[in-house]
């Protein structure tokens, strides 16, 4: 994301600054060496905040429960305290496609809402807007971009190996489909781009109420089955799917 951005502050038609920020939350076996040593060899404004989070997560979270949702509380914690000390008008985070797509999964099967992750939004405290630049970005294409410009890759699992994560479970079955179903994951995120209230059922989002035999033909009416659109969707993304990702990670080296 970090050499994404560096590349369009040369080209963008607006001015913007850049701060790299990386948390050092101690957990056991960090190399906090790697991360500054790679900045600094790309000139770019850096800052590490060190705070041990870990400790806290250790010793609020019973053995053998999941640690996730009170590190990541913590660690938005300080995203936000360190972007108010530097000024900064936005914070960026890396999450990409496929984080949104097992966010939408997730909050599904375990909340009950067709809720997501949003490439823009205001932050939990209401005092920073976040934004997500790699949002439509493959997690495949930027795991094979990294091994070809040879980022420096820190292991995300350093607080311990949790396996039965529901995320994790999500995922599986997630690449599960894009496996056996391909263009399967794209239809889906296609979706939730294309949302449609008055066919789902939340009387918040559209008015029930009001619909009588006068109101017309409310986007589509009671097709609730797009079958040849969608079909015709699902072909296309299933041609896309074709294009050989080495080649495309290769044309975005030459621009």
């Amino acid at each position: 994301m970090l050499e994404i951005l560096m590349r369009l502050k040369e080209s963008a038609p607006i001015h913007f600054d850049l701060v790299a920020v990386n948390l050092d939350q101690k957990q056991p076996g960090f190399p906090e060496h790697i991360l500054p040593n790679y900045l600094e060899s790309l000139g770019v404004a850096y800052q590490v905040v060190e705070e041990d989070t870990y400790a806290i997560v250790k010793e609020k979270i019973p053995e053998g429960k999941t640690t996730c949702s009170l590190c990541s509380r913590l660690r938005r914690a300080l995203l936000y305290k360190a972007a108010k000390a530097l000024g900064a008008t936005k914070i960026a985070l890396g999450h990409h496609r496929d984080d949104m797509v097992e966010t939408l999964m997730l909050n599904m099967f375990y909340g009950g809402k067709l809720k997501s992750m949003p490439a823009k939004l205001v932050s939990d405290n209401g005092e920073h807007v976040v934004i997500r630049p790699l949002a439509f970005c493959k997690e495949q294409e930027l795991i094979q971009y990294a091994q070809l410009k040879q980022f420096p890759i820190i292991p995300c699992n350093l607080c311990g190996s949790q396996p039965n994560l529901q995320r994790q479970n999500i995922k599986a079955m997630l690449q599960d489909w894009d496996k056996n179903h391909p263009g399967r994951i794209e239809s889906m995120f296609t979706a939730m781009q294309n949302v449609v209230p008055s066919h789902l059922c939340d009387s918040e989002l559209f008015d029930f109420k009001s619909i009588n035999a006068t109101s017309g033909i409310i986007d589509g009416g009671d097709t609730a089955f797009d079958q040849e659109i969608f079909s015709q969707a699902t072909a296309l993304e299933s041609n896309n799917s074709k294009v050989n990702s080495a080649d495309l990670l290769q044309v975005v080296e030459i621009k």
